[in-house]
């Protein structure tokens, strides 16, 4: 059975259309559809639930160690405020998933892992860890609300001071101070991150506070256009951003480097679980590449990639991008076929569809002046 997040309630009264996902009840979109929800995003703001998400708390005189073994990245030049993406791989160097690791101090780490694998890496997490640490699942205890888009900061800053609003992307104010619509003061971690391609910002805080935060932020960005988004507008923004999402660009089979995050993989790291594999295996054969559909029709998961009557490889994830305003894909495909420019065709339930490799990511926001 489903589980509800903190502010299912909110969105049945706000006409969100409720769907299962990753073991919770959550609203794919509202009225307003997929497409203006996106939009906004890009333009404004919009403001997304993901209290699915699952947060796990590594702590104690062992946790750095623990944490460099469990990611692929450097962990130990992590300084406090700080958040790193990292693979978490298994000891063939597949994907148990792909996470965000938060240094709230030297020897304590918060961990924010998919909801789809919530329970498997919490279970992994605890199967590897060794010495003096502590490992505590808070997900039941913590919202996640994410406020995305251009005009975020300006919104965040009618609730807060500056001193709490991070200003470098990828860090976090730990104990920020919110003033919600009653006055009332709530602390929340205060993060700049995301997963729209946008600027915005990911707010953790106690899953009693959810509700209220929610509504503060929608009242308190009503003049620049701010309104609820779900998972519909959630997944053609990331994948506008060439985001890879865990079960398609990301599985326990694949390493980090043919799942195209081989940036994340840092080979000089003294050991991590997975290490071994990832150096035996050597150079990918397989490559992920962008995939602009140049005739009709919309390339979607497992389609097959063909070069003349030659099957390469197969599609990831893809869909109509509305700001760009033309059908993409994200594929696998040999390396010797991933060169920007190279036609491929796309096999759509029967249908081959003309198609062209063009370099990651798709859109790319717009640089401050």
């Amino acid at each position: 059975m489903e589980k509800k997040t903190p502010l299912y309630d909110l969105h049945v009264a706000l006409g969100g259309k409720i769907v299962p996902f990753a073991g919770y009840l959550l609203p794919v979109q509202y009225g307003t559809g997929v497409i203006t929800e996106h939009m906004t995003v890009r333009t404004k703001a919009g403001l997304f639930d993901v209290s699915h998400m699952a947060e796990i708390v590594l702590e104690g005189p062992d946790a750095l160690a623990n944490a460099n073994m469990l990611t692929t990245v450097f962990v130990e030049e992590m300084i406090d405020g700080q958040v790193k993406y990292s693979p978490m791989c298994n000891e063939q160097g597949g994907i148990v998933d792909d996470l965000m690791i938060y240094r709230l101090k030297a020897d304590k780490y918060l961990f924010v892992v998919n909801a789809a694998n919530h329970e498997k890496d919490y279970e992994w997490m605890k199967a590897h860890i060794f010495g003096d640490v502590t490992l505590t699942d808070i997900s039941e205890d913590v919202a996640q609300i994410a406020l995305q888009g251009p005009l975020s900061e300006q919104i965040l800053g009618k609730l807060t001071t500056a001193e709490y609003i991070p200003e470098k992307y990828y860090s976090f104010v730990e104990e920020g101070k919110i003033t919600l619509q009653d006055g009332r003061k709530i602390s929340a971690i205060i993060s700049k991150t995301g997963y729209t391609g946008e600027d915005g910002y990911e707010l953790y805080c106690s899953s009693a506070d959810a509700a209220d935060l929610w509504n503060t932020l929608l009242e308190a960005g009503k003049t620049e256009g701010l309104i609820p988004c779900g998972l519909g507008a959630r997944d053609t923004l990331r994948m506008e951003a060439a985001m890879p999402l865990y079960g398609h660009e990301m599985n326990d089979e694949m390493t980090p480097k043919e799942s195209g995050i081989g940036f994340f993989v840092k080979m000089d790291k003294p050991d991590f679980i997975g290490k071994a594999a990832i150096e035996a295996k050597g150079a990918p054969t397989i490559k992920r590449v962008g995939l602009e559909i140049t005739g009709r029709g919309i390339a979607r998961e497992h389609c097959e990639v063909y070069v003349g009557d030659e099957k390469i490889g197969h599609v990831s994830s893809g869909t109509h991008c509305p700001f760009l305003g033309k059908a993409v894909a994200m594929a696998f495909v040999p390396v010797e076929y991933a060169t920007v420019g190279q036609k491929v065709q796309v096999d759509v339930r029967g249908r081959r569809i003309d198609a062209e490799v063009i370099k990651l990511p798709f859109y790319k926001k717009p640089a401050k002046a």
